[in-house]
């Protein structure tokens, strides 16, 4: 297999068969499942900081992308700067990522309960509570994590620079 078919090969929709049966072969053989979510417009050194420490609390890393419709929901119509394909296809370029997996909703919910993870992470500006999934974790025995942001790092900060302002 080329190595961009092995990249989009780790994209995938809540739905997909192949995805289902990678979660089974996951669980199967006991592997640790941490999950992530955001919009990733923009990756930038913040990005990748986060999504490596999540990496290193488990064994497979799941990152939840927001579909472009739902990126404009939460962002604005000038959102997202790039692509739902194009923001996939760099996060599953990474190494230490296993899987993206696209949702549409305002959030991952329904893709936490399809996944049922060990570990669910967001960033440190968030109380264990307050995080999307919160109880569908915690109710199996998982933990929820949260990891602080590296400092000067945002998509927002990068498009302000972009801009001039």
């Amino acid at each position: 297999m080329k190595k961009l078919e092995t990249i989009k090969s780790r994209i995938f929709t809540r739905n997909d068969e192949n995805f289902s049966r990678l979660l089974v072969q996951w669980k199967s053989t006991n592997r640790k499942i941490v999950f992530t979510n955001g919009c990733f417009d923009i990756l930038h050194l913040g990005h990748i900081d986060y999504l490596a420490k999540a990496s290193e609390l488990g064994e497979v890393l799941i990152i939840g992308l927001n579909t472009d419709e739902s990126v404009r929901k939460l962002k604005g119509s000038n959102r997202p700067i790039q692509d739902e394909i194009s923001r996939a296809i760099i996060l599953s370029s990474l190494s230490f990522v296993d899987a993206v997996v696209f949702f549409g909703e305002e959030t991952p919910y329904e893709l936490i309960k399809t996944i049922q993870p060990d570990i669910l992470v967001k960033g440190a500006d968030y109380k264990p509570e307050d995080i999307v999934g919160f109880d569908i974790v915690t109710a199996k025995g998982g933990e929820v994590v949260m990891i602080e942001y590296l400092n000067g790092y945002s998509t927002t900060a990068i498009e302000k620079k972009i801009l001039g302002k």
